[in-house]
């Protein structure tokens, strides 16, 4: 059995990549679409940054896939896009309400973390184990701000 690399990963890795790619999408998808149903300006900004750095994410591992000759996932799912339809009717039918955007918000940090997590379990030892590590702090801290900012608009 030979060493991984980051040019030479085996296939479990690169389709675990996939899976982040894909969850990255979908959260980038969903924080810019909430960011046009939302009035606050704090939030619209907020999740248009939190949205662009998954799509930055979702770059990264890109490239890793294409280096190993595999053609990266370019599309969110469509359990994501379901989700946003319905983040979309509840803030319709909510008048744009924050705390309900937010709600949802979190739901969907609750998704794209545990895709790290289990990612991370999965591949344990990967060359890729720094840059996934990496992308989970970051997730989380997204994750961690969500449900903080859900948390305090519900006193409101």
């Amino acid at each position: 059995m030979s060493l991984e690399t980051k040019t030479d990963l085996n296939e479990t890795t690169v389709n675990k990549l996939q899976k982040l790619i894909q969850a990255n999408i979908d959260s980038y998808n969903g924080f810019h679409e909430s960011a046009e149903e939302i009035d606050d300006a704090t939030l619209k900004t907020l999740f248009k940054d939190i949205g662009d750095q998954r799509s930055a994410m979702a770059s990264k591992l890109q490239e890793y896939v294409e280096l190993n000759g595999e053609e990266a996932e370019d599309d969110g799912s469509v359990a994501a896009k379901t989700h946003r339809i319905w983040i979309n009717i509840r803030s319709k039918i909510n008048g744009g309400d924050p705390y309900v955007i937010l709600i949802e918000a979190e739901r969907g940090e609750d998704h794209i973390k545990a895709a790290y997590e289990d990612v991370l379990k999965e591949t344990a030892g990967s060359a890729m184990n720094d840059l996934l590590t990496e992308q989970y702090r970051g997730v989380k801290a997204g994750h961690d701000r969500i449900r903080d900012l859900r948390d305090s608009y519900k006193n409101r």
